[in-house]
């Protein structure tokens, strides 16, 4: 965890410990792909760790799927260096397990899950997906290390982050979606050991055509895909983010845009601002 506002960004070849698993983690997580060849050169650019999902959006991970299980065939010793999240959104512990396992028998030589992720996190009956992991975590052969929770809202973020339950935490944080600045990051455990990522951090990005037709002037500026990024990881409280770069070139440039600055707080402000201009976000984006 950051407690300082960054001046240098998180590179991928950088390690955070996974919570308190014993697992060290890239700040970037792959999850959608667009070929197995993104999955190679995002582990060659120094990520270790991957999202899979299991359920209906089995077919979005296909190719995902596929660069891991190349990157273990190529060299088995890697599997140890790999960090594999695998996403339920179902209740039942039984039903997980099945899950986890399913993918396990997808990918040759994955052999285990690293990290069961309780998805979609946003209400009582969705948080009890947490216990659920906690069970299925010691069935068959799935022998999960961490545990973690993607929220789509936050105060149960808050309550995780008190009571310790994970190692690491998925929010949506972006410039859309800055209320996390007021309603979350304020209120995390100043000792915390479990993992922030982001993820949905190029949501609402503006295009360049509608940049043209606004006028603004000669001192505002477009900012490229990758700000949208440079955004989420300027905040100190953000660790790391969960990302679907559709080709190595697009992994290219998420590494290049990790090699510059972080954003100073004007500049973050102003991409909030031009986000709520475009979309209309703002009056939903303080609590959204």
């Amino acid at each position: 965890m950051r407690l300082t506002h960054p001046l240098r960004l998180p590179k991928p070849t950088d390690r955070y410990r996974l919570g308190n698993s014993g697992l060290w983690v890239s700040p970037i997580c792959i999850g959608i792909c667009g070929s197995p060849e993104t999955v190679a050169r995002a582990y060659e650019a120094g990520v270790n760790f991957f999202f899979v999902s299991a359920d209906l959006h089995w077919p979005m991970y296909e190719a995902t799927r596929a660069g891991i299980a190349r990157l273990v065939r190529d060299n088995p010793a890697r599997r140890d260096d790999l960090v594999i999240g695998v996403v339920s959104y179902l209740d039942d512990p039984l039903f997980s397990a099945l899950q986890f396992n399913e993918v396990i028998d997808s990918v040759p030589g994955l052999r285990r899950v690293d990290l069961l992720i309780a998805g979609a996190v946003s209400n009582d009956q969705n948080f009890s997906r947490i216990t659920a992991l906690q069970k299925a975590r010691s069935t068959r052969h799935v022998g999960s290390a961490a545990i973690g929770a993607s929220f789509h809202k936050r105060p149960y973020v808050t309550v995780a982050a008190h009571a310790g339950l994970l190692d690491v935490h998925y929010i949506r944080y972006n410039t859309a979606h800055p209320g996390a600045q007021f309603d979350l990051f304020p209120y995390l455990p100043a000792d915390r050991s479990p993992l922030l990522f982001n993820f949905k951090s190029m949501m609402f990005a503006v295009p360049e055509p509608t940049f043209k037709t606004l006028g603004l002037g000669p001192h505002a500026w477009l900012p490229k895909p990758t700000d949208y990024y440079r955004f989420v990881l300027s905040d100190p409280h953000v660790d790391g983010i969960l990302c679907s770069p559709m080709s190595p070139q697009e992994v290219d440039s998420l590494v290049q845009a990790l090699d510059d600055r972080a954003l100073a707080p004007h500049e973050q402000q102003y991409m909030v601002w031009l986000s709520s201009l475009v979309h209309g976000t703002m009056a939903s984006a303080m609590g959204a």
